[in-house]
């Protein structure tokens, strides 16, 4: 087949809905097929295609209630006049899908869209956006949702939408299946005998690394270490909590019970190493839809504890591989970690041997008989195909 992918941003960047977009797509040209991933243009992009993928890159930003910026009619009449057998939009509220919705009735091949959880179903300015969802929604062939009850798939069901489908998220068994050749631990000073509670995710803002130096500050531990890992996309947070983490590092109290908080930007294979390394994985994060760091730790015999956040729940009991952080939600929906319960929690965790080990057993045994992407994009391809 020939399949047309499209995402805000795609490799190099980093982040969740770029890893969906090419785990899906690089897993599809492996089984044979000629997928392309439309995007934005980056100017650190040198490459037109990617381990087997093809990449059209467009000038634009925005959205339909923010507005578009660039070469919006090039994008239009790309999807128009192109030959796809498949088109698949994902993520709503970002300009590939947006710009998709008009062009339903035209485009001739079968059409996906995965809707990444509607982040600003409950914003006032969306209001007008969503009233046109429902007929949206049933222009495609098929619509795909990260969970069983969240706010996407709960307001298409509210609204009568039939061609809905659940496929959850998964972590990569090529990263996760391999070993790492030398001593994680070592290589980032954590000292021997050292508890870890590792946090992944982008410092957006909305990731709860501040609520995860909170937690940790709070909890009654010694000899633990906080290890934050991840790209910097608010640079101002990002110099904010490092120099807040010499502050705690330099404190006498901290330094009699040897508590250190460590935050890094690490390659890839470093962060695998270092989530298998973890004692605990720590996700206090304030949005998501579904996390894909819950399934990666799972694939990392670690287990978590997270925020009440997307569908976090669901991969709970889905996984059993963790549990949920007590937590408040505001009136937009955003999850919030109380900080000294959840202290507590962290601290009962790490001295509970024998419920981590659960955890661990649990979690790593689900993700590999149903969460690998291997298995995923087997489920993404028979929608595309037609198959129910």
């Amino acid at each position: 087949m020939k399949i047309l992918h499209t995402v805000e941003f795609y490799a190099p960047s980093i982040g969740g809905s770029q890893e969906v977009v090419r785990q899906l797509s690089e897993r599809m040209v492996e089984m044979g097929h000629d997928v392309t991933v439309a995007t934005s243009y980056l100017p650190e992009r040198d490459f037109t295609e990617l381990n087997g993928v093809k990449i059209k890159q467009y000038k634009i930003t925005g959205n339909e209630v923010r507005g578009y910026e660039g070469e919006t009619r090039f994008y239009q009449e790309f999807l128009e006049e192109s030959d796809f057998d498949v088109v698949m939009n994902y993520a709503a509220q970002q300009w590939t899908a947006d710009l998709t919705f008009s062009l339903l009735r035209k485009i001739k091949c079968t059409k996906i869209f995965v809707p990444c959880g509607f982040s600003a179903l409950h914003n006032p300015d969306y209001e007008e956006y969503f009233k046109k969802m429902p007929l949206i929604l049933n222009q495609y062939d098929s619509t795909i949702y990260l969970a069983e009850k969240y706010r996407d798939i709960d307001f298409a069901r509210k609204h009568g939408v039939k061609n809905l489908h659940v496929i959850p998220n998964g972590a990569d068994e090529r990263e996760f299946l391999k070993g790492y050749d030398g001593d994680i631990r070592q290589e980032l000073g954590i000292a021997a005998g050292n508890n870890l509670i590792m946090h992944l995710g982008s410092f957006t803002g909305a990731k709860g690394q501040p609520e995860a130096i909170q937690i940790f500050r709070v909890a009654n531990l010694q000899d633990a270490t906080l290890l934050l890992v991840g790209n910097v996309f608010d640079r101002k947070l990002y110099n904010r909590l490092v120099a807040s983490a010499k502050l705690f590092n330099i404190h006498p109290s901290n330094l009699r019970r040897r508590k250190k908080i460590i935050i890094l930007q690490l390659e890839r294979q470093k962060t695998v190493a270092a989530l298998q390394s973890a004692d605990v994985f720590l996700f206090p994060s304030n949005i998501e839809a579904s996390p894909l760091v819950l399934f990666e730790s799972c694939a990392a015999k670690t287990p978590f504890l997270t925020t009440d956040v997307g569908n976090a729940k669901e991969i709970v009991s889905w996984t059993k591989g963790g549990e949920i952080l007590p937590t408040d939600i505001d009136m937009s929906g955003n999850s919030h970690a109380r900080i000294k319960d959840s202290a507590n929690v962290l601290s009962s965790m790490l001295v509970d041997d024998n419920r981590r080990a659960e955890y661990t057993k649990n979690g790593y045994s689900t993700w590999n008989k149903k969460y690998r992407w291997d298995k995923i994009a087997i489920k993404y391809l028979e929608l595309y195909k037609g198959k129910k």
